[in-house]
């Protein structure tokens, strides 16, 4: 089965580098500055220690000129209620008032330092945008890919599909949803990330009808 790592780069600042969030800070968990994280990686070697990482405001396509990096000292990950999150201890914050103040913030790499990927295998970053056609038929422009999760909504489910979310061509009613497609290989034909086209043989009926 292809494999998708959930990776989501983003754009840049004014010295043309790309960015990429890999953990989202939610609030303070423990007593010396440790802060309770979202992972928004799949690939948690990412945070090995003496990383250095950047901090940038939540949705933040980059973070600011001035903002200065912080060495990771060290992480975990959660059991119970927080599994499938990760704690993160940062240099410099060392008390629960301390990790108050980072809240909401991203952490963030710059996307040169991203490990190669095996073939067949994508970030999400890399979907975005594409135009997703069904055989010679386009169908649309991805807009988010989702990933199923356990009912609490904590830990995603490593054997289902990735669903690409498609915006439907001339859609302008906030109110309709994107079109879903299961990513499996079976339906895959070719990914080309530089031309921004994924191309799928969809089955009988997932497909909505223009005139319905």
């Amino acid at each position: 089965m292809t494999d998708y790592s959930q990776q989501d780069p983003s754009k840049l600042d004014s010295s043309s580098s790309k960015w990429v969030a890999i953990a989202s800070i939610l609030r303070p968990q423990g007593r010396k500055g440790e802060v309770l994280s979202e992972l928004l990686t799949d690939l948690t070697d990412q945070f090995h220690e003496g990383r250095l990482v950047t901090l940038a405001k939540k949705d933040a396509a980059h973070p600011l000129p001035s903002a200065v990096p912080v060495a990771l000292e060290g992480h975990w990950l959660p059991t119970g209620k927080n599994a499938g999150r990760i704690v993160l201890k940062l240099a410099g914050c060392d008390s629960i008032s301390q990790a108050e103040l980072l809240a909401s913030q991203q952490v963030m790499i710059p996307a040169e330092e991203l490990p190669e990927l095996e073939e067949d295998t994508f970030y999400v970053a890399d979907l975005l945008d594409c135009t997703l056609f069904n055989g010679e038929q386009p169908v649309g422009k991805i807009i988010d890919v989702q990933f199923a999760t356990t009912p609490d909504g904590k830990m995603r489910l490593p054997d289902a599909a990735p669903l690409l979310c498609v915006e439907l061509p001339g859609n302008t009613d906030e109110e309709v949803e994107p079109l879903l497609i299961p990513f499996v290989r079976a339906h895959l034909e070719s990914v080309d990330v530089a031309a921004k086209r994924i191309v799928m043989h969809l089955p009988e009926g997932l497909m909505i009808e223009e005139d319905e």
